[in-house]
């Protein structure tokens, strides 16, 4: 009507004042006879609106219609998730600042490498994590509208509509554009946006689930070594078979959900791979199970990793221990320096050592004690020149290098100002509403305070 098309103030209000006033029975009767969802709406739409009825849906196609909604809810969805994640960050930002100091014994191919701690253990978590927030935050922000392009996009019916006037065609994609919140629009499109979008999309929603599964899979692990839990009620059954159990559910249901987030991408690569020429219609089905399961794992995933953020349990003794089993062979070098520089010769302490460390590793190995290193070179009167200096040689904390530092300045520099952005959601937490007698941990009976009610969590265990 701006434009110059004859279309009344009558018409347009009509339709304003049955947009919600939509009649879904005659809709499905209408999509039975007419095996299109689009029309089967077109003229349900049309019978709330007979003056309109003439011009509803006049110069679209289809793909006018449910392509630019799906951008629409991609762009929507998106908004719905980048808070969600932030306050994963935020939550495992502050138990990573409060454990920055703890020293940990570090894992490579599994098996006990150098020391370094909780907090900076759980900077690796968060760092792939941002990374995640910063894709998912560039692929909506880079999202165009496919706009009024027409059934090839040629825009030959709207060029007809306004009679050759090529001008007032690129006015009304503009608008209609603007009107719909997106700054451009694609320039160029077949019947459809490019399906190459939906693999973007699902892409870094894959990738979100591929550091989630490796964040939760860590704290399965952890679980297992009895360092770290996840939340647990105080009645919450592990197994129905061994009441013992303490079985890291929570984590389990992230990797499964993971799982299925990561293989989801596999459809829209194929779906664009088989896009025949302007446009073929196997991409409809598949694209309205995979899009909508994307966002919906990835909101379940994020809500039960969130409430895992808030209550996990440290077992700093468990710790110290693990790091006592292993911590006197890593200082085996720390002990020739400190003999060298006492007048000793490196190779013959390198021998000593070798001879007791063996002998320790039989103890552990084939007889299940405990490290006892160290009680040697006490009793070895070769070592007594550094005997004093035992101590301060094994102080665990003199192990973990800049780890505490660099926790410190990788929150500074890189997670806050990421986060800022999210300031005005960060209070949003899955609170605990059982009474204290029935809890005897942080961070146990979740649920999900929003717009004034309390309503259980999918984060919360049912199974």
């Amino acid at each position: 009507q701006a434009l110059g098309l004859p279309i009344t103030d009558e018409q347009i209000q009509e339709m304003k004042s049955n947009l919600d006033n939509i009649d879904f029975k005659m809709a499905a009767e209408e999509e039975k006879q007419l095996r299109h969802d689009v029309m089967a709406h077109v003229h349900t739409f049309a019978h709330c609106c007979p003056k309109a009825a003439g011009i509803i849906h006049l110069g679209a196609t289809s793909c006018y219609v449910g392509d630019n909604t799906d951008l629409i809810i991609l762009r929507n969805a998106f908004d719905l998730l980048l808070p969600k994640l932030a306050r994963v960050i935020s939550r495992l930002a502050d138990f990573a600042k409060e454990r920055a100091d703890l020293p940990t014994l570090g894992f490579t191919h599994f098996q006990p490498a150098q020391l370094t701690t909780v907090g900076k253990r759980c900077c690796l978590w968060i760092q792939d994590l941002c990374m995640d927030l910063q894709s998912l935050k560039r692929v909506r922000d880079e999202l165009r509208f496919r706009g009024v392009k027409g059934t090839t996009g040629t825009q030959a019916s709207f060029l007809q509509l306004f009679e050759g006037d090529d001008q007032k065609v690129e006015q009304l994609d503009k608008m209609v554009t603007e009107k719909a919140g997106f700054k451009r629009a694609f320039i160029i499109t077949g019947q459809t946006y490019t399906r190459k979008v939906d693999i973007e999309v699902l892409s870094v929603l894959a990738s979100l689930g591929a550091s989630v599964h490796k964040i939760c899979t860590d704290i399965r692990l952890l679980a297992n070594l009895k360092e770290m839990e996840e939340p647990f009620e105080k009645q919450q059954i592990g197994s129905s078979a061994m009441p013992y159990k303490r079985n890291p559910m929570r984590s389990e249901r992230c990797c499964s959900l993971a799982r299925h987030l990561m293989a989801l991408v596999t459809d829209p690569l194929q779906t664009a791979s088989v896009q025949w020429f302007e446009r073929t219609l196997d991409d409809s089905a598949n694209r309205r199970i995979c899009l909508a399961e994307a966002f919906l794992t990835a909101d379940t995933v994020l809500n039960t990793l969130q409430n895992i953020s808030e209550g996990l349990v440290v077992y700093p003794k468990v710790i110290e221990r693990r790091i006592r089993q292993e911590l006197p062979f890593m200082a085996t070098e720390n002990i020739i320096v400190a003999m060298v520089k006492a007048g000793g010769n490196r190779q013959d302490c390198h021998e000593k050592i070798r001879v007791l460390s063996q002998q320790a590793a039989a103890v552990v190995k084939q007889e299940g004690g405990d490290n006892d290193l160290i009680e040697r070179i006490q009793a070895d009167a070769y070592f007594s020149p550094i005997h004093s200096q035992l101590d301060h040689l094994l102080d665990p904390s003199s192990f973990t290098g800049r780890a505490s530092q660099q926790v410190q300045k990788f929150l500074e520099e890189e997670v806050c100002p990421l986060l800022k952005p999210y300031e005005s959601v960060m209070k949003f937490s899955l609170i605990s509403t059982g009474h204290d007698d029935n809890r005897t941990e942080p961070g146990r009976e979740m649920t999900r305070k929003s717009n004034g009610r309390l309503a259980r969590s999918a984060a919360v265990p049912t199974r």
